[in-house]
This record gives C-alpha cells, structure tokens and sequence, in this order.
C-alpha cells in the first residue's frame, strides 16, 4: 500500500476534527475564564449593589432618609470606623487579625484629648506614637516571634484598655479638648457641609487603594495573603510586610480615636468597645478573604456605609433599638462568608 494512502484525503480522515475540538476547547475556556470574571466582580463589588439597593429602597420608604443632612451624620459617624478599617483591610488581605484596633481607638482618643492642652501638633502626634508602637509590637511578635496575631492582638487589646483605664483613673478622669482649638475644628468643622472627618477619611482610602493596587508593597500584600511560603520562596519581604500592615494599623486606629476626640471635645473612655469586630465584619462585607490574598480598599468602604446605613434605618424604624443592628450585621456577615466559599469553590473547580 502507498504510504502516502494513509493520510486522509481533506474532508475524508480524522484531521478535519482537530479544529473542532480545538474550537470546543476554546469555547470551554472562554466559558471558564467568564464564570472566574463574574466570580470576582461579585466578590469585589457585591456589597456595592446590596448598598444601592438598600440605599433606593430606604429612600421610598422613609422621605426624611434621603436628606442632605442625614447623609451627612451617617457619613460622619462612618468615617472613624472607615478609617480603623483600613488598616484591618491590609491586615487581612496578609492572612492575619487585629483584634486590638478597638481598644487602641479609644486610647487614642483619650491621648489626643489630654495632649491637647498643648496644641493640635502633640493632640496628633502622641496618639500616632503610642498607638503605633502597640502596632509595631503585634507586627514583631507575628512576623519576627512567630506568634498568632489572635493571641498577640487579644493581649494588646487587654492592655491597651488597661493602659487608658490607668491615664483615666479608671475612668474618672475625663479630658477635656479646649473649646475653639484648631484640634477641635479638626473635629467639628466642615467643607461645603462635609465635615473634616469625612475628607480625611476619603484621603486615606484613596491613598490605601492606590498603594494596594500600584505599588509592589500592594502586590507584595497579596502574595503574603495566598501563601506565605511561596512569597517567602520568591524573595519577598514577607516579615517587613507584615511589621509593617499591623503598625499602619495602628497607626490609623491610633488617628480614628484622635479625630473622633476632637469632634466629641472629650477623650471618651467608655468608646471602642466590639469596634474591631465591626471593622472586621465591615471588611469581610466589602469582599476581602478572611483568609487573605484578596480584597480591596473600595469594597471595605461600602461595607462601612453599609453597615452605617442599617444603622440609621434602625433609627428611621424608631421601634428597634441599636442592638439589632448587630444581628442585621451578623446576617449578613455569615451570607457573605458563605458567598465568598461558594464562590471560591466554583473558581477553583473550573
């Protein structure tokens, strides 16, 4: 037989099929690499349609929602949690917890009110110092020791609020801002009817996004989050980068408690208590993994405001009182979670 005779005629043999099955495989892909984007966008901007809609639905329902001045106190009240937020944002997209940004906001703001009496400049300075070294201890004993951030940020937040209960005489003492201060405008004062908070804490996320996102600190963030181990291997600073996520930590919730002093006119001792619990919801809300190595700066913001809109509809409501805004919080915490498993194993399985 000709050897020639095995190769099939154009249309007659098996060749013509490989184009096909090539086709088939390009279209699979395709269908796998839409399902991965759909994925990603509902993780990412989830929160985003839910707050929207939320935001719609309150508006109908209750005209006096959707004033000027209310979206003015809700954005207001939300900042300071935003802010603290942002810091527990990076931590977690490196695989760890903060669980001391709750006391460290209130000692912040106790510092803030007492170093005040000498100016904005201390009022600002000496909380960022204080609360910034209890930020750089838990990024040392985590990334240096070799310790778990739970226990290691459980025993700051003891102390932390064992530290304010002492500078406050276990809470006898109150320190007052003095009034008309340039660290009380800080706190009350306003632009175009937005108070200062508001702009700062804009500020400070845009700046979060952009380092998260455009730097190779960013990058470096997320590689640490998916695996330790292989960022290790490829030579990243893994250790600097987690010193550094908890003392940026710190630092904001250290400035969260100062400003929010400053609008109070007080260092309020009482404050604080469960925030690092809002923030980590709030975080985990906006699409972040609680187990790192995905999430955003953008999606923590609307888990902030949405967590800071149920709270206002609690009061719209006026029959309910502020507690069920934590089983509202709690709903949606475990939807999330459940979500984000769903929606890794489908991405995982494609």
């Amino acid at each position: 037989m000709n050897p020639t005779s095995s190769l099939a005629a154009p249309g007659t043999g098996t060749a013509p099929s490989a184009p096909h099955k090539n086709g088939a495989a390009d279209r699979g892909r395709a269908d796998v690499s839409g399902r991965e984007r759909l994925a990603a966008l509902v993780q990412r901007q989830g929160v985003l349609a839910v707050l929207l809609l939320v935001v719609v639905i309150a508006s109908l329902v209750y005209p006096t929602f959707a004033t000027l001045d209310n979206a003015r106190g809700v954005t207001v009240q939300a900042s300071f949690l935003a802010v603290v937020a942002l810091g527990m944002t990076l931590v977690i997209i490196t695989g760890g917890i903060d669980l001391s940004v709750g006391s460290v906001f209130a000692l912040g703001g106790v510092l803030a009110a007492w170093a005040s009496q000498w100016g904005i400049l201390p009022a600002l300075l000496v909380p960022l110092v204080v609360c910034g070294a209890i930020g750089l201890v838990n990024g040392l004993l985590i990334a240096r020791a070799g310790m778990a951030p739970f226990i290691v940020t459980l025993a700051s937040l003891l102390g932390a609020r064992g530290l304010l209960l002492a500078l406050t005489d276990e809470g006898a003492t109150t320190y007052l801002v003095p009034k008309g201060s340039a660290f009380a405008e800080l706190g009350q004062g306003s632009v175009a009817g937005f108070g200062y908070p508001i702009l700062v804490a804009l500020v400070l996320f845009a700046v979060g996004g952009l380092v998260l996102q455009r730097t190779s600190f960013g990058q470096t963030l997320f590689a640490v989050g998916g695996s330790s181990d292989a960022a290790t291997l490829m030579g990243l600073p893994v250790a600097r980068a987690k010193v550094t996520v908890y003392l940026l930590s710190g630092l904001l919730a250290g400035l969260a408690g100062a400003i929010n002093a400053a609008r109070l006119s007080s260092g309020v001792t009482i404050i604080g208590a469960g925030m690092e619990l809002d923030a980590i919801a709030a975080v985990v809300i906006g699409g972040t993994l609680l187990v790192g190595g995905a999430g955003s700066v953008s999606g923590t913001l609307w888990g902030v405001l949405l967590l800071a809109v149920i709270q206002n509809l609690i009061n719209q409501i006026g029959t309910l009182n502020s507690s069920y805004q934590s089983v509202v919080s709690g709903g949606f915490l475990i939807l999330v979670v459940v979500a984000q498993r769903y929606l890794s194993r489908g991405r995982s399985t494609v």
